[in-house]
């Protein structure tokens, strides 16, 4: 109910936006009207930018904009470059396409939304290596801090309370909890092997729940689009890669290798078979990594392309803007709806097939 709440107060101050810009437009404080044709161009919604600013990573925490000034929350900045060495300030000093300590953010070219070096004359020098608190970094550290907090006072409940039934968030949580251990890593690795590789496994689906509600929710410290981050869930399935060749025993090699009841001459000489699965090997992580960012961010772009159509329409005419906003909405709260399902979808995917893997990587021989 929240969610819904939320979204219908965004897209009223949305249509109360789409308002102030037509009345602005038509009441023009310019007497060059060279000059209110330019100003109208800049002042054109333009909805690939308005959806790719929300989903992307940031130098700063957009908050939101009021009367076309940006409320923002600063972010430590933290560079190396070879002339200056270590330097870190807040993102603020770069904000507006400002230039500090020959450091500004690229608003175009290859290192677009990227802090580069420039000299005297604002032309390009360099890409520092940049180690910068981001928006994305600062909501991981969120989230984490907040599972921390979470599981340890859970942990302190069942010390507390032992032997007694469940109370408050720990029976909220203790069904999940169960459901990954018995449903998810026994069954997919062996009641032998699970145990050692559960901490694991429910760090990851507790780690992409969490950021995937929290991504649903508009108002810091949600708002964050950490699992449709192809880099953070390149990380993920980097993790759950490494675990399983590290853990990967003598029949999990053989059987790509030496796979059991294939023909010799698909072998050798030419080992095509094992170059297959050598090459699934590599594949398995890669389609972790690409399923999660690509249905995170599909609906994340949905979302906002309805709420886009009342900015289209509404600088079409303000009417047009107004009979469309129930629709956008209407459509608003069914994706809100949807994208809550695949929030525990996508996270029991990802460990399930995390599971999968390692227990193909401790299969017992035959």
């Amino acid at each position: 109910m929240y969610k819904i709440l939320l979204n219908i107060s965004i897209a009223l101050f949305l249509i109360l936006s789409i308002q102030e810009n037509n009345f602005a437009s038509e009441n023009p404080t310019e007497k060059d009207p060279e000059h209110s044709e330019t100003h109208k161009e800049k002042e054109k919604f333009n909805p690939g930018t308005f959806i790719f600013d929300h989903i992307k990573d940031a130098y700063s925490w957009h908050l939101f904009t009021y009367k076309g000034h940006h409320v923002s929350i600063p972010l430590p900045i933290i560079v190396y470059s070879k002339t200056s060495g270590l330097s870190m300030f807040w993102s603020s000093k770069l904000g507006h396409g400002h230039t500090y300590k020959d450091f500004k953010i690229a608003l175009e070219g290859d290192n677009k939304d990227k802090i580069v070096e420039v000299d005297y004359h604002g032309e390009f020098v360099d890409r520092p290596f940049d180690i910068s608190i981001t928006k994305n970094v600062l909501a991981i550290m969120l989230s984490g801090a907040l599972m921390m907090l979470i599981f340890i006072s859970i942990a302190k409940s069942y010390t507390r309370r032992e032997n007694l039934p469940p109370k408050g968030l720990q029976s909220l949580l203790e069904p999940l909890i169960l459901f990954v251990r018995d449903d998810i890593a026994k069954n997919s690795i062996g009641e032998k092997h699970y145990e050692k590789y559960t901490p694991f496994l429910l760090t990851i689906f507790f780690f992409i729940l969490l950021n995937n509600l929290l991504g649903l929710v508009p108002l810091f410290p949600g708002g964050a689009n950490v699992t449709g981050n192809i880099t953070v869930t390149m990380a993920l399935a980097l993790f759950t890669f490494i675990i399983t060749t590290i853990t990967g025993n003598k029949n999990y090699w053989k059987d790509i290798f030496n796979t059991p009841g294939v023909p010799w001459w698909l072998k050798l000489p030419i080992p095509l078979i094992p170059f297959i699965e050598l090459v699934g090997v590599i594949i398995k992580p890669f389609v972790l990594m690409i399923r999660l960012f690509a249905n995170i961010s599909a609906g994340h772009i949905i979302v906002l392309g309805f709420f886009s159509l009342i900015f289209i329409f509404g600088n079409m005419d303000p009417i047009l803007g107004y009979v469309v906003s129930p629709v956008s909405i209407a459509f608003t709260i069914f994706m809100s709806i949807l994208e809550l399902l695949v929030a525990f979808i996508q996270a029991y995917v990802f460990t399930i097939l995390s599971a999968i893997y390692f227990g193909m990587a401790s299969e017992e021989g035959h």
